[in-house]
């Protein structure tokens, strides 16, 4: 639901704040006021282009900003999360334009291209313009609308998903049919690099470890000479720096009773002492570590090279990434071997869906053949009453060719709109203004049953007057009270039947021109629906026609 309207320096209007009703708001106003540029401001909201020319004052930017309700607008939410948009309450919608001209959208305070801003909008706002009904392009619209007056919408939304499961069973036998096609040719070729890796069998790190332990037996005398020097000055010299601490450790210690902190000082030297014996200790484990055995040496040698070559052969860093690609061939290979198999099953599974989507859809396609006749008997009635008494209009329903997303129908709206004794699509047959009260009709009859974002008409009864007009103000009122309606008019009879009345109108100050809003009282409605009736004087008659007129 829209809540409020924010528009500055757009057009002629400097700033308007506009906040709107829930259910049905009437906008009206002179020719030339305002109405239609308010809805230019909408239309930026919905990822329109624009441009500078819109800029009253070419020193500041433009700035329209709408919040919405969107709490329980599910399919809004999901594509903000989708988008990786923050959910706010309300979602504010705002553009921008530069003074050079450069357009920028956000949502939330996030900036958005126009491609996602009009996917976002469409959740939000439904814009009837005079040769603008672009729903009735979409045959989604048709397929939803019928079926809300069918009355089964839970059963093709359950058909909708076993026809996506349908739909990725299909693509899964596609993408397993080119990847066997694929592993046939390369099979012979990752058999060879799987049996090769497989033979080598490298451990985890091993090609690293290869590597530092050849290092060090490369330098197995340095190594050796440096420990038995380390060990033989520690523990095997004349004069071993082992014995000659402990010596002194012991010759401090027995000062104690003459000076306690130099017996401290050998209890240091004692601790040194047990620490470098430790180290001698070392020193010759490690030095019976090193193996000069030439046989192993070759070995290692030639188990490096092996690794090395392989890394260097797939392009690989480390041991790890052969070890996953030994791993991944060995997966690829029992793919192409089970590859018959899967596709065996996935031609059942798809058969069996198939079979059930014919069930369903069979079902479904028999209530829609019997709802359409008195849908479109329905819809005729009421085209009648809004001034189109020599439309006809139509539901075709034909087999389509194979399954879609609403079953196994075509269908199309059909319009005769002036008993020419010729149906055609109704897009085709009927003029901008008729395809908006088509279009109200449609919408009445599936208010209940459908959620429908804001729907916004522009100058739906323009052509129409006296009994037509004021039944357009009824069926708008009756919408009103299921979904959020804007409704540009210029007839009393519709512009009486909102819920809050908007009057547009212009100011002049300075030379200036500039469009202002305002939310009319009960009386003001009253004396304006009475000029809309009578002109700049309205009658006694006309005012008393104004008041039986106005709805609360």
């Amino acid at each position: 639901m829209l809540q409020k309207l924010f528009i500055k320096n757009y057009a002629i209007i400097d700033e308007i704040s506009i906040s709107f009703d829930q259910h049905l708001n009437v906008i009206t106003g002179e020719t030339g006021a305002g109405k239609s540029i308010i809805l230019g401001a909408i239309s930026l909201i919905l990822g329109e282009r624009a441009d500078s020319s819109v800029l009253i004052n070419t020193q500041e930017k433009c700035i329209v900003e709408a919040h919405f309700d969107t709490r329980d607008n599910a399919d809004f939410n999901s594509l903000l999360q989708a988008h990786e948009l923050d959910a706010e309450h309300p979602s504010i919608i705002r553009r921008e334009i530069s003074t050079s001209g450069k357009s920028r959208a956000f949502v939330n305070d996030t900036p958005v291209t126009l491609a996602v801003l009009n996917e976002l909008t469409a959740c939000l706002v439904d814009l009837h313009r005079q040769f603008d009904n672009r729903a009735l392009d979409d045959n989604r619209f048709m397929y939803q609308s019928l079926d809300a007056v069918a009355g089964h919408l839970p059963a093709v939304k359950q058909y909708q998903q076993d026809f996506d499961q349908y739909k990725q069973l299909q693509k899964a036998y596609l993408n397993l049919t080119a990847a066997q096609q694929q592993w046939q040719k390369e099979a012979d070729y990752n058999q060879f690099l799987f049996e090769e890796l497989e033979s080598a069998n490298f451990q985890a790190e091993e090609i690293e470890q290869l590597e530092q332990q050849l290092k060090q037996l490369g330098h197995t005398e340095l190594i050796r000479n440096t420990l038995s020097e380390s060990m033989h000055v520690l523990a095997e010299n004349e004069q071993p720096i082992v014995a000659e601490i402990r010596k002194l450790a012991q010759q401090l210690q027995q000062l104690e009773s003459y000076m306690p902190e130099a017996a401290a000082l050998g209890q240091r030297l004692n601790s040194c002492y047990e620490e470098l014996k430790d180290v001698a200790a070392d020193c010759e484990r490690l030095q019976d570590l090193i193996d000069l055995d030439p046989a192993k040496l070759q070995e290692m040698q030639e188990r490096y090279d092996l690794g090395n070559r392989l890394l260097k052969k797939h392009g690989l860093a480390d041991t790890n990434a052969l070890r996953e690609l030994h791993a991944s061939l060995a997966m690829s290979i029992s793919k192409q071997q089970h590859a018959g198999e899967d596709l065996l099953q996935l031609e059942k599974d798809i058969e069996q869906q198939k079979s059930n989507l014919a069930a369903q859809s069979d079902k479904i396609s028999k209530v829609r053949q019997a709802s359409a006749v008195n849908f479109a008997k329905d819809i005729n009635g009421l085209l009648h009453l809004v001034g189109m008494p020599n439309a006809r209009f139509e539901i075709e329903l034909k087999p389509a060719a194979d399954f879609n997303v609403f079953g196994k129908d075509q269908v199309q709206y059909l319009l005769d709109a002036n008993k020419s004794g010729k149906l055609a699509p109704v897009q085709k047959a009927a003029s901008g203004g008729e395809l908006s009260r088509i279009m109200l009709s449609i919408k009445t009859l599936t208010a209940k049953a459908l959620h429908m974002p804001t729907l916004i008409f522009d100058e739906v009864d323009t052509g129409i007057s006296g009994e037509a007009a004021k039944q357009v103000g009824i069926l708008l009122r009756s919408l009103g009270d299921y979904h959020q309606i804007l409704c540009i008019t210029h007839q009393p009879q519709v512009a009486g039947k909102g819920h809050r009345h908007l009057y547009v109108y212009k100011t002049t100050a300075e030379s200036k021109v500039n469009t202002q809003i305002k939310i009319l009282s009960k009386e003001e409605r009253i004396q304006l629906i009475a000029t809309m009736i009578g002109g700049a004087s309205p009658s006694a008659a006309a005012l008393d026609n104004a008041k039986e007129l106005v709805m609360e």
